[in-house]
């Protein structure tokens, strides 16, 4: 059977000059063209070859009004597999993003028993993700204490970029750096020009607060002051500057540093920053005592600083939106925010929980698909992916932006339906997803395995 073209027909279709009705055609795997809407193409040939306009003729989906989006790309996703698979997996990760509109995963390197520290790691995990993956999946690796050496032949590997801890991780398997390991990482990651990617607390400050006990929202909130960040993003930006490095802030979460961020843009420090769907939908004033799954680190905070959060993504501050999808089962989530493991579940449900509160805000698609599409292909250099345009991916999302539903966690594809957002009416809903143009899921079901395992020179 021929493999014949597709064409997709939308009166909406986000491309990079904007949402306008469109025709896109699809051709081995990836995007031919992106036509006026009324463009004339073969009749739909779903008979076969008596059909008068030929077997070859295109497949023809017409979306009507629905929006035709980019495929997501999340580069923050905990994927802990192998080791500790019982708390997610490749095989129900990949299920939850393609059922969430989102077609490329980058792994992180921790979490996973062993973290992705060495090339023999890396192998492992590649090893354990082959056959299972719904979408594109690439990989993080890992710079810790004594792992200097692994970092240039990770890299030669086909890892994104490294991630770092400046603090503790909470797994004792991948610990942070100090600040003369911040140093030697970054001058043998600036060598070959790669990306560290870095989880910004700083550890005397966390050390300085009361630890939390109990479960007091507002006790834990203290034990993560906000100057936490701002020290140790401080401290980024001048190791950075000093060696022409390129640095990404993994889920900011105060606001306090972003006219740090901005400042050191301005003077050409090659610096980043990302947040987060919680960041951005959910407020420490609305969490409830005893509310674990509302648990992360950096913490939910005030109304106020989501706020400015919001406006840093306006002014192109933060540049990506991801899930930093961190689950875990159901019995770590107790009602101790000092014990309870840490990590907000949202893989599956971060396109409508940020277009409900974006919509709220006057923001459009299109600024959301810069935030969860564009900016991340962009940072981990994934240049066939983030827009529909001719010689892109064939990678979508088709939304109902208008439509709402309220979130069931029974019906989430995460291995452990533990989620923040239980309960909550968010605008937007997934009709299907696309993957080098073949459906991987329709109305929230996935359908069929069809991503690979990718590596940092897939163009």
């Amino acid at each position: 059977m021929i493999d014949a073209p597709l064409v997709l027909r939308s009166t909406r279709v986000s491309t990079p000059e904007g949402i306008r009705a469109a025709t896109v055609v699809v051709a081995d795997g990836r995007i031919a063209d992106v036509l006026p809407y009324d463009a004339r193409v073969p009749a739909d040939t779903t008979a076969g070859s008596d059909d008068p306009a030929g077997p070859d003729a295109p497949r023809v989906a017409d979306l009507g009004d629905d929006v035709l989006l980019p495929g997501l790309v999340d580069t923050h996703v905990h994927v802990n597999d192998p080791g500790r698979t019982e708390w997610e997996g490749f095989y129900s990760a990949t299920r939850a993003a393609a059922a969430g509109g989102v077609t490329t995963l980058v792994d992180m390197p921790l979490n996973s028993l062993p973290p992705t520290t060495e090339v023999a790691a890396l192998r492992t995990k590649r090893g354990v993700a082959r056959g299972k993956a719904h979408v594109d999946t690439g990989f993080w690796g890992g710079a810790v204490p004594g792992n200097v050496a692994d970092l240039r032949p990770l890299h030669e590997a086909g890892v994104f970029g490294f991630k770092c801890f400046l603090s503790p991780s909470g797994v004792d398997e991948f610990p942070p750096l100090d600040p003369a390991g911040l140093e030697s990482a970054l001058a043998e990651i600036a060598s070959f020009d790669g990306l560290l990617i870095v989880h910004a607390e700083d550890p005397d400050r966390l050390a300085a607060a009361s630890p939390p006990t109990g479960g007091r929202y507002a006790d834990f909130l203290a034990s993560r002051p906000r100057g936490a960040e701002t020290d140790a993003i401080a401290r980024l930006v001048d190791a950075a500057a000093r060696f022409d490095a390129r640095v990404h802030v993994l889920h900011l979460s105060a606001a306090d540093a972003l006219p740090l961020i901005a400042a050191a843009q301005r003077d050409g420090v090659r610096v980043t920053a990302e947040t987060c769907p919680h960041f951005l939908t959910l407020t420490a004033e609305e969490v409830p005592d005893g509310a674990t799954e509302f648990k992360c680190c950096p913490p939910i905070r005030e109304r106020a600083n989501q706020d400015a959060l919001w406006q840093g993504l306006a002014d192109g501050t933060v540049s990506c939106v991801v899930s930093d999808h961190s689950p875990c089962t159901a019995e770590l989530k107790t009602a101790d925010f000092g014990s309870a493991w840490g990590g907000i579940s949202s893989l599956q449900l971060g396109l409508p929980a940020v277009w409900t509160e974006a919509r709220r805000r006057g923001h459009g698609l299109d600024d959301v698909v810069r935030w969860m599409s564009a900016g991340p292909a962009a940072l981990a250099g994934l240049s066939a992916k983030g827009a529909i345009a001719p010689g892109r991916d064939a990678d979508f999302a088709v939304f109902a932006p208008e439509e709402t539903f309220t979130v069931d966690p029974a019906v989430l594809h995460h291995r452990n339906q533990v989620t923040a957002y239980a309960g909550r009416t968010l605008h937007g809903v997934v009709r299907s997803s696309w993957l080098r143009g073949v459906q991987i899921a329709d109305h929230g079901q996935p359908l069929r395995k069809t991503g690979r395992l990718i590596e940092r020179t897939t163009s």
